[in-house]
């Protein structure tokens, strides 16, 4: 058997593999912020999403803590990065004018979404996000060690999905969902299935 050997690295991000989620927000004026993020994760009803500090999301969740996690499919990737040089900070924080960032106000036409009213939060979802979880903010932390973003947990109240990947009523049929995957600052979606685990 061949050797594996590996060797240190300082990569300049961890993005190692993760969903992308486009979390909506609201703003003071009553109209919904979107911005895509590419650090989350769930166990069971609870949502922990990572958000930077210089943006508009972070900015609304302290003072209006509902939000709602919409999920691309991969073949939205082009929307979502249509998103990405988009700010709702007006004016434009400075790190964000020095990595050309610029102001947008209508987010949604921006990028070709379309808002949808949610049922239980007051941000709208994202019609054409297969996955819409709405959720209420429970804690919004800053860490010691990097105080350059926030990390907030979020309780689901509801989750939607789009009927063609609904199997069983209450599943996710898996074989249809194809989530966008953020690998290193490059979009991707999921592979052919491996296998799947004892529990499902």
């Amino acid at each position: 058997m061949s050797q594996i050997t590996h060797q240190v690295i300082k990569p300049k991000v961890l993005y190692y593999g993760t969903p992308v989620i486009i979390l909506s927000t609201l703003n003071e004026d009553g109209s919904t912020n979107i911005s895509p993020l590419s650090s989350s994760w769930a166990l069971g009803n609870c949502l922990v999403l990572g958000l930077g500090l210089e943006g508009k999301a972070i900015e609304n969740l302290k003072n209006r803590p509902e939000c709602v996690v919409n999920v691309p499919s991969s073949d939205l990737w082009t929307r979502v990065e249509a998103l990405a040089p988009l700010t709702g900070k007006n004016p434009v924080p400075e790190y964000k004018l020095q990595n050309s960032f610029r102001y947008e106000k209508d987010k949604f036409t921006a990028a070709g979404f379309t808002s949808q009213g949610s049922e239980h939060v007051q941000p709208d979802r994202i019609l054409e996000c297969p996955l819409q979880i709405e959720c209420e903010a429970r804690n919004i932390r800053i860490p010691e060690h990097n105080p350059s973003f926030a990390i907030v947990e979020a309780e689901a109240v509801v989750v939607h999905a789009h009927e063609n990947i609904v199997i069983n009523e209450n599943h996710v049929n898996t074989k249809e969902w194809n989530p966008l995957i953020y690998n290193f600052r490059h979009y991707f979606g999921l592979g052919q299935e491996l296998g799947k685990t004892f529990r499902a």
